[in-house]
């Protein structure tokens, strides 16, 4: 068992080189140090865990917390400069951001109105913008399938779940890569004051105008006084902006994944039976979340033979731990026939995420309708061309580029 700060210095991340592939660090973590503390791009230092069990005892341990009012000068004394902090401080107060008490009676307002049944009423829906999105790609010999169809997709279905107009979806495009992507703080701040603004007008459009949708059912929440003013506007914004972006990387990752592996194509494409065990692959594979969200330690606390001190941040590399031999078997390879589930893409525990099964039904109806319409397409960009989303929280792809072929399904 070795301690923290036993000497050795923090790792500093090359944000370049993380960016475009961040596999080829997580393996030599993974085997040498899979327990290090590190200097993330931001200048904020935390201890990273890439191996699959520890990553699962890390998400489960209680004595990690992730209260933000404590969170935020743990934050404040790791972080080299103000990166991320109008974020926390401004739209953080939601379920993500609680340990129970409070979790537990956040998480319970979002299962009341965010049901298996609200979400499987969405399969026609879904099908339909899949189809007219499609149809707007017909005739053209190549497109961006993210501007296509991963971004468009997840913002039309969230939206109609949360009864947001449809005619408000392009406001959000300038300010949901702003907040996530951890940018310069005035970028950030600007984003900030508009994206609060519209929620709050969409909040009191709720209330005077009540309609059948989660965001009306968590209104109700606050009025009968279950919610407070600012829990509601953090809980509307992690449903409507922060939770829709995994959805926009699952479906461009994992078509990105399946593009390059034709014979893995060729065979969903045979059998529509394997979809649902494709999906939970692709999400093993190309995690669209690369890392968990900030915990801190509240004790001492042993990980994976390191003994970290009270008071520090630990993140878990989602990404790395799907990469973990000892879980997944000749791990790098993708396999849509492999039986070993999700891994840690969707979290572990009591905060798993709560649109994991709105995700998979829009990546299985997108990647359904898409291999059938255009069974000649293939990737119209080099890989070391293409450019990943900055920031060491997601993972997913700006843009991806795609030949749709000369023949059409």
């Amino acid at each position: 068992m070795s301690s923290g700060h036993g000497g050795t210095a923090p790792l500093q991340i090359d944000e370049k080189e993380f960016e475009h592939d961040p596999h080829a660090l997580y393996d030599v973590l993974r085997s040498e140090a899979p327990v290090r503390e590190i200097i993330a791009p931001g200048g904020t230092k935390v201890w990273l865990v890439t191996r699959f069990d520890d990553a699962k005892s890390v998400l489960t341990d209680n004595r990690l917390s992730k209260n933000i009012e404590a969170g935020q000068k743990v934050i404040q004394r790791h972080t080299d400069g103000e990166t991320g902090m109008v974020f926390a401080s401004e739209l953080a107060a939601h379920m993500m951001n609680a340990d129970p008490p409070d979790h537990t009676r956040l998480r319970k307002q979002v299962n009341k109105v965010f049901t298996q049944r609200a979400v499987e009423k969405l399969g026609p829906r879904i099908e339909k913008i899949t189809t007219e999105l499609l149809d707007a790609m017909e005739g053209r010999d190549e497109v961006d399938l993210m501007a296509a169809l991963a971004y468009p997709l997840p913002m039309a279905v969230i939206c109609e779940l949360l009864g947001v107009p449809a005619d408000d979806q392009e406001r959000f495009k300038g300010w949901v890569p702003t907040q996530l992507s951890g940018g310069d703080p005035e970028s950030m701040a600007q984003a900030t004051t508009a994206l609060l603004g519209y929620l709050h007008e969409l909040i009191e459009s709720k209330r005077s105008e009540p309609s059948d949708d989660v965001l009306t059912g968590l209104v109700r929440s606050s009025d009968d006084g279950k919610l407070n003013t600012q829990e509601l506007v953090s809980m509307a914004f992690l449903l409507l902006v922060a939770g829709n972006e995994t959805t926009v990387n699952l479906i461009g990752n994992g078509m990105y994944a399946l593009l390059r592996h034709p014979e893995q194509l060729s065979a969903l494409r045979a059998d529509r039976s394997l979809m649902a065990g494709a999906v939970d692959e692709l999400l093993r594979y190309e995690s669209p979340v690369n890392t968990s969200s900030l915990r801190f330690t509240t004790e001492p606390i042993e990980v994976g033979g390191v003994v970290i001190p009270e008071g520090e941040l630990v993140v878990v590399a989602l990404t790395s731990a799907n990469r973990d031999e000892s879980q997944f078997p000749d791990a790098s390879s993708l396999d849509i026939h492999r039986q070993a589930g999700p891994g840690l893409s969707f979290g572990h525990g009591i905060h798993y995420c709560v649109g994991a099964q709105l995700a998979r039904l829009e990546a299985q109806i997108a990647f359904d309708q898409l291999i059938d319409r255009f069974p000649h397409m293939r990737p119209a960009a080099d890989p070391a061309d293409l450019r990943w989303q900055p920031g060491t929280a997601l993972r997913g792809l700006r843009s991806l580029p795609v030949s749709l072929g000369a023949e059409r399904g």
